[in-house]
């Protein structure tokens, strides 16, 4: 997956850096979502919640032509996305057991 970080369209000193971003969407467990809102469909806008390899989880809303990734927006999880994601991954593993 490439990245393309020119003239990014959030400020840089956030808190994450480029590689963690990078690291959520390389996390095997994470959860890349359609948005239903008719304000993100139009402009094919995803979202992504995963972690970094130092276990920072991020929630980043994305484009991407099927090559390239756009970030436009980049953050830590919130509680229920945090609630979420474990849940989501803890089903997946469970999934196994049957």
């Amino acid at each position: 997956m490439e990245f393309d970080w020119n003239n990014s369209p959030f400020a840089p000193e956030s808190s994450l850096t480029q590689l963690e971003i990078e690291e959520s969407f390389e996390d095997p467990f994470a959860i890349r979502l359609l948005p239903d809102s008719a304000r993100f469909g139009v402009q094919a806008r995803f979202f992504n919640l995963g972690m970094s390899a130092g276990g920072v989880g991020i929630f980043s809303v994305y484009r991407t032509n099927g090559r390239l990734v756009r970030v436009m927006l980049a953050r830590p999880f919130e509680p229920e996305e945090r609630f979420f994601y474990q849940r989501k991954m803890d089903q997946t593993l469970n999934a196994g057991d049957r």
